[in-house]
């Protein structure tokens, strides 16, 4: 019974989660790229202090695995976000019944909680400099409150990225 609770509880865990989705190109040797740079004109559809969050965050994970931050860089990186928001999906069913006999009457409602949920969709491109094609790129789907404080949002980028540069560079 422990084990069978231990396994619904990481269940989920990993569902809640960001998913990320990877593709890039076969023929590249990602060993040779060393350095990098953001694109000069970013235009990521976020605020610009979610871009600063971005920038910080992966700058910070690149540099911890060896990258550095170059102003001739091999790969330009660039970040976009598409963000819709919608009704949290998560509800107290409230439910009335009665009856007698073998008749049953009974009605039941949802009422929502935590507010509305922005769903965001951040696609991270990895592009060679020098041939001025895209390499690799990673999307990103995941979702936090609509009203989230500085600390929840940076929260949120860290465990994005986080997972999005664990597939970089790809194995082979």
């Amino acid at each position: 019974m422990k084990l069978l609770s231990i396994i619904v509880l990481s269940i989920f865990l990993v569902s809640c989660g960001a998913t990320v989705a990877v593709d890039y190109d076969k023929q590249v040797d990602f060993s040779k790229y060393t350095s990098y740079n953001y694109f000069p004109t970013i235009d990521s559809g976020l605020s610009e202090l979610d871009d600063n969050r971005i920038v910080q965050i992966t700058d910070s994970l690149l540099q911890q695995r060896g990258f550095v931050k170059s102003e001739t860089p091999q790969l330009f990186i660039n970040f976009y976000a598409r963000e819709s928001v919608s009704r949290s999906r998560n509800t107290i069913g409230i439910g009335v019944g009665g009856g007698g006999g073998n008749v049953g009457v009974g009605v039941s409602g949802g009422i929502p909680i935590g507010g509305n949920v922005v769903n965001q969709q951040l696609t991270m491109d990895f592009i060679d400099v020098e041939k001025d094609d895209l390499v690799w790129q990673a999307v990103a789907e995941g979702e936090m409150k609509e009203r989230a404080t500085p600390q929840q949002k940076e929260a949120y980028y860290v465990s994005v990225i986080q997972k999005i540069l664990k597939n970089y560079p790809p194995k082979k």
